[in-house]
C-alpha cells in the first residue's frame, strides 16, 4: 500500500484540521480548555488515526484505525452543531459539508479493504 500521504481522505482531513485551527482562534478566549481544545483534538485524530492505520501491518488493523477516525469525525460534527447552538459559530456548514466528505471516503476505504480482503474482515 502507499503511504497515507498519498490517501485522499488524509489529505482532506488535514485540510479540515487547517480550517478548524483557523475557525477556532476566532472563539471566545473561555473556550480555549473547552470547546476549542476539544474540537482541535477531534479533528486531529481523524488524520492520526488514519496514519497510524495505513502504517500497521494488515487490513483488518487498518480498519479498526478507520472506524476510530469515522468516530472522531462525528465528534467533530457534535461540537460543530454546539459551536452553532452556543452562537460561539454562526456557520459551520462548510466545514460539516467537507466532514460528511471525509466521512463517506473513509467509509469507502474501509469497505474497499473489506472486499480486498473478504476472508479477513
Amino acid at each position: 500500500m502507499k503511504s497515507h500521504k498519498d490517501l485522499d481522505v488524509w489529505k482532506k482531513s488535514m485540510d479540515l484540521v487547517a480550517e478548524i485551527y483557523r475557525m477556532t482562534r476566532q472563539f471566545p478566549v473561555e473556550e480555549q480548555y473547552g470547546l476549542t481544545s476539544q474540537l482541535r483534538r477531534s479533528a486531529i485524530s481523524i488524520p492520526s488515526n488514519i496514519a497510524e492505520g495505513a502504517g500497521r501491518s494488515s487490513d483488518k488493523e487498518f480498519k479498526q484505525f478507520l472506524s476510530i477516525a469515522l468516530g472522531s469525525a462525528a465528534e467533530v460534527e457534535t461540537q460543530l452543531i454546539l459551536a452553532e447552538k452556543l452562537e460561539i459559530r454562526h456557520s459551520t456548514s462548510e466545514l460539516q459539508s467537507q466532514l460528511a466528505n471525509i466521512r463517506k471516503m473513509l467509509a469507502g476505504l474501509s469497505s474497499y479493504l473489506s472486499k480486498k480482503n473478504p476472508s479477513k474482515k
